[in-house]
């Protein structure tokens, strides 16, 4: 059992108690008997607090467990294995028809006690995470680390009156929607910059999201191969780019070199060099603080080391959408080499290195490299021999300075709208913590609207 001082320490407010959470809930223990010929909608739980969601469907016989519990809507629900993830949920009505192993068990809150998204607040607050993460126990730190029920029950709550509760998840749901205001305004303008790269280029956008007719008409002048394939795919998008005011080239007609990065086991450090993750490859630039620590030669890290300019594309990744994905190194970065899942190209003067890395990035670039990507063992693969092959206009290096300044502009409002974003979850973080552990107080007119409202109610 977690001690009560590793959780809250400090008095509470009145009308607040210390509740175990076994006084709270009650585990719900349906289960049925996984039949052979039954197809069943298998969900799992995100980590982070994302939420439930539907991972696959599978039969009876292609499952390792003999049985299945039905989700409870309403209900606590969390991964045993990655508890210490934060993976916390309650279980939307959606999802009512979904089931789960015995690795996901669920706790139905007393309705006239506590609210399932206030103890989703709870379990998902840093410190509790902690806790629950000093109580997991298993043979291996990434995956085995289970918490088990009797633990979770164990944990200790500072519970509110419900009125508070409700007033607090009003909270908590007021800003997350300001969160999501501005994670969509981040995604509209996203998708304003291809459209800048095409209007620079004069390349029509695909039309990969419309049917393709098995019938249509062009002038004898424009049809460049007599197959409704071809065409069908090209004006999908699928090709690349078919279509430019500028010179359509090979890009390997203007490579330096192209290199597959390094593979070696991270350590635990400090070392005086860090492989990339995949993950640091962003829209915005080569993100060097998601990096692992590694033991390797000088001499091998200068081989793979990064310099300004290099451009980074990820050549093998267990994610169709990750293909080809790609990012600039903005600066010189001697102490980082990259991984075998990466590859570098460097380019000759003709071409400016953030202005190929941004034609990739359209929807015309990537669907060219995703038709040509190569699956094995779950991963898709391409190699330089795709990169060499990518069609990409070439317009002059003034031009494409030109469209760069217009997409630097618009990452610029992208990253001022990034960083509302990351500073409201920050402030939503903590608000709640000091509010479940009664430091902060809200608004009484708040709370009495909660309460006439009596919304709060199971």
């Amino acid at each position: 059992m977690i001690p009560t001082s590793l959780l809250l320490r400090q008095a509470l407010p009145p009308g607040w108690q210390r509740v175990r959470l076994r006084d709270l809930l009650r585990q719900a223990d349906a289960r049925m008997k996984a039949e052979p010929d039954t197809e069943y909608k298998m969900a799992g739980v995100k980590w982070y607090g994302e939420g439930v969601f539907h991972r696959e469907t599978v039969r009876g016989d292609g499952m390792s467990a003999n049985h299945v519990a039905p989700l409870v809507p309403g209900a606590l629900i969390y991964n045993r294995l990655f508890a210490w993830k934060a993976s916390f949920a309650v279980v939307p009505p959606e999802l009512g028809d979904c089931f789960v192993s015995n690795e996901f068990p669920q706790f139905v809150t007393d309705s006239h006690r506590l609210l399932p998204d206030y103890l989703y607040l709870f379990c998902t607050r840093e410190t509790t995470v902690r806790a629950v993460s000093a109580a997991s126990t298993g043979s291996a730190a990434v995956s085995r680390n289970r918490f088990k029920e009797e633990q979770f029950l164990g944990f200790e709550i500072a519970l509110p009156p419900l009125k508070e509760q409700a007033a607090i998840v009003a909270r908590w749901r007021e800003r997350k929607r300001q969160i999501a205001a501005a994670r969509a305004r981040i995604e509209k303008l996203e998708g304003t910059l291809p459209g800048i790269v095409y209007r620079g280029l004069g390349t029509p956008p695909p039309l990969a999201d419309k049917p393709v007719g098995k019938c249509f008409a062009l002038p004898w002048k424009e049809l460049e191969r007599w197959s409704f394939n071809y065409l069908s795919r090209a004006r999908q998008g699928l090709l690349g780019f078919a279509k430019s005011k500028f010179p359509i080239v090979p890009l390997g007609e203007h490579l330096i070199e192209t290199m597959n990065g390094y593979c070696i086991k991270p350590v635990a450090g400090p070392t005086p060099h860090k492989m990339l993750k995949l993950n640091a490859l962003a829209a915005a630039g080569l993100d060097l603080t998601k990096s692992k620590f590694i033991k390797i030669p000088d001499k091998i890290a200068e081989r793979f080391s990064i310099r300004k300019g290099d451009l980074f594309i990820c050549r093998s990744v267990g994610s169709y959408d990750h293909v080809a994905k790609c990012a600039l190194a903005k600066d010189d970065a001697p102490s980082f080499v990259f991984p075998d899942t990466i590859i570098r190209a460097r380019f000759k003067d003709s071409l400016l290195s953030e202005y190929v890395g941004e034609v990739i990035q359209t929807p015309l670039g990537r669907a060219f490299f995703q038709s040509n990507a190569r699956t094995a063992v779950g991963m898709w693969k391409i190699g330089a021999e795709d990169i060499g092959n990518f069609p990409i206009p070439l317009p002059p290096v003034l031009v494409q300075r030109e469209i760069m300044a217009r997409v630097q502009k618009g990452r610029a409002e992208i990253a001022r709208e990034r960083e509302t974003a990351a500073r409201l979850t920050r402030e939503i973080a903590a608000e709640v913590e000091a509010l479940i552990l009664g430091e902060k107080k809200l608004d009484r007119g708040l709370t009495n609207r909660i309460s006439s409202r009596r919304s709060y109610r199971a």
